[in-house]
């Protein structure tokens, strides 16, 4: 319970980099993760230094495509502002995590309602793979943020990623030069039935 009460969502980083041991404790405690008929639908991809730098160039292209094609779209001035946002810290964070879901495919394409379900479940342990990474990460001593912002530079970002799985989203790893405050969180009473 200690490290999820101390996890928080890091949007600032120290430039220190994290040893690769670290890393790798932290990716194996998201293979332990549960995941639906034990599938483990999940690859993680690690950028550090100037492949970090090259995967977020591509990112900031794909945001600045996407803003010009839904610039008259409701809220998406602010939908893509938090975005760019997102891409700054991520370029401050020492290490980036890309998070694939390796039996999904694009969100942009048809799929049967079979693969739906399918892909619904691989996201949930997707989903709980990343946590077990995150509270890891707060184990260790290393900040976090997970990342869906990638949704906005999606088709630039599997293009350059060379893949055809789904980009789920991505980590931010690094320490933290920062100390949020817990957020706040809704009561059981707001959001739990006793039936």
């Amino acid at each position: 319970m200690d490290y999820i009460n101390d996890r928080r969502s890091i949007r600032k980083y120290k430039p220190q980099i994290i040893d690769k041991r670290l890393i790798d404790e932290i990716l194996n405690a998201a293979i332990l993760a549960p995941s639906a008929k034990n599938r483990q639908p999940w690859k993680f991809i690690v950028y550090s230094g100037t492949t970090k730098d090259e995967v977020l160039a591509v990112m900031e292209k794909g945001l600045i495509k996407t803003k010009e094609e839904l610039k008259n779209m409701p809220n998406s001035e602010y939908m893509l502002s938090d975005a760019f946002n997102t891409l700054r810290i991520m370029r401050e964070a020492p290490t980036i995590i890309m998070v694939l879901n390796t039996n999904g495919s694009s969100p942009f394409t048809d799929v049967d309602t079979f693969a739906r379900i399918t892909e619904i479940c691989d996201s949930l342990s997707i989903g709980a793979a990343i946590e077990n990474m995150l509270l890891k990460a707060t184990e260790l001593g290393i900040g976090t943020l997970w990342i869906a912002n990638t949704c906005y530079a999606y088709n630039d970002l599997v293009s350059y990623i060379g893949t055809t799985a789904q980009l789920i989203g991505a980590v931010a790893l690094g320490y933290a030069d920062e100390a949020p405050t817990p957020r706040p969180r809704k009561s059981l009473d707001e959001i739990v039935e006793y039936r």
